[in-house]
């Protein structure tokens, strides 16, 4: 049975946010089965943690610039190949992707590890801490279920004058419309506008096939992801994309890749050199979600990724490709 996405978004929100204190649910990793996966342990009394993205995972699968390269660009620093950011993960998401890194019952509003925090608790916590990192992640979970996160911490940042020296990263798994729903203008031209941000929105898949697969939600969603990166796209956002591959089917995929990158052109021309393919790793929880004999999603998003790169190598030439991903033009 598909999950109910419409449902599952209400109730979830309802349970993770607090608006007159201006609170929400934020996850605690201490005694969690995804805090087996960290490679330092939590940080700001166990509502954060340290994660190192790298841009090379060491093997065939291509590069990964998110966020490195945009945050590199905004912050006026050199490039690297790997930068540290301060994550905070909300409690909730109304999605149960089958590969996610995050346990499913730290998704589901779980008092037994979150807390109710504010903007101004999260930043006191992440300055009490030697050498903070230079970007805060705003992750989950999903945190447009509670689009009014992203405004708050912006608006916190830039009360205590540390707009220009923190990037602010948040990531959209494009499930519903509350970031027009629920914000104000104000909140939406603060978001559009604020210098050091950049917002990433993922595709959980290349087809409905893949999305449901994916997602446990209904097929139909996938076109509505399309709709709402779209709407995204018109507010003048630093944004970019994920797409995982994987997929039950080995049937067309090649054709279907094709048709996804053809998607995404009719969005932006470019989208697709802002869009990058993420792989499917074998994090704690994963290993126990996915019946192998069902379907080898692993060997699959294999032939997708190479067929994507194909799409790219047709579409787009060699110096296009290499550009950095923060100086490809959207909009023009």
């Amino acid at each position: 049975m598909p999950i109910n996405t419409d449902t599952l978004s209400t109730r979830y929100r309802a349970a993770s946010v607090n608006l007159a204190e201006k609170k929400l649910l934020i996850t605690n990793f201490h005694n969690t089965q995804q805090e087996k996966d960290f490679s330092v342990p939590p940080n700001c009394g166990g509502v954060g943690r340290i994660r190192h993205f790298r841009r090379n995972l060491g093997d065939s699968w291509i590069p990964n610039p998110l966020p490195i390269d945009p945050a590199c660009k905004a912050l006026g620093l050199p490039s690297t190949d790997m930068m540290r950011s301060q994550v905070f993960q909300n409690a909730v998401c109304n999605w149960r992707c089958w590969y996610c890194y995050v346990p499913f019952e730290l998704l589901s509003a779980n008092p037994h590890h979150s807390e109710w925090l504010s903007p101004s608790m999260l930043i006191d916590r992440y300055l009490n801490q030697t050498n903070p990192p230079p970007m805060i992640d705003l992750t989950g979970g999903q945190p447009d279920l509670i689009p009014e996160w992203v405004p708050w911490m912006m608006a916190e940042l830039k009360s205590r004058g540390l707009e220009k020296q923190i990037y602010l990263w948040s990531d959209d798994n494009l499930s519903n419309d509350y970031f027009w729903r629920f914000l104000s203008e104000a909140d939406i031209e603060l978001v559009a506008t604020y210098e050091n941000y950049g917002r990433v929105c993922c595709f959980k898949g290349f087809n409905s096939e893949s999305f449901a697969f994916n997602t446990r939600a209904e097929p139909e969603l996938f076109e509505q992801q399309f709709n709402l990166m779209k709407r995204f796209l018109t507010l003048g956002i630093d944004l970019y994309a994920y797409a995982t591959f994987t997929t039950p089917s080995k049937h067309q995929i090649r054709e279907e890749i094709n048709h996804f990158v053809d998607r995404l052109q009719m969005l932006d021309e470019n989208l697709p050199l802002r869009t990058v393919p993420l792989k499917v790793q074998e994090f704690t929880p994963v290993k126990q979600r996915i019946n192998m004999t069902i379907a080898d999603p692993w060997q699959n998003q294999q032939i997708a990724i190479e067929a994507w790169q194909q799409e790219l190598g047709s579409r787009f030439s060699s110096e296009e490709r290499a550009m950095n991903i923060a100086d490809v033009s959207l909009g023009t």
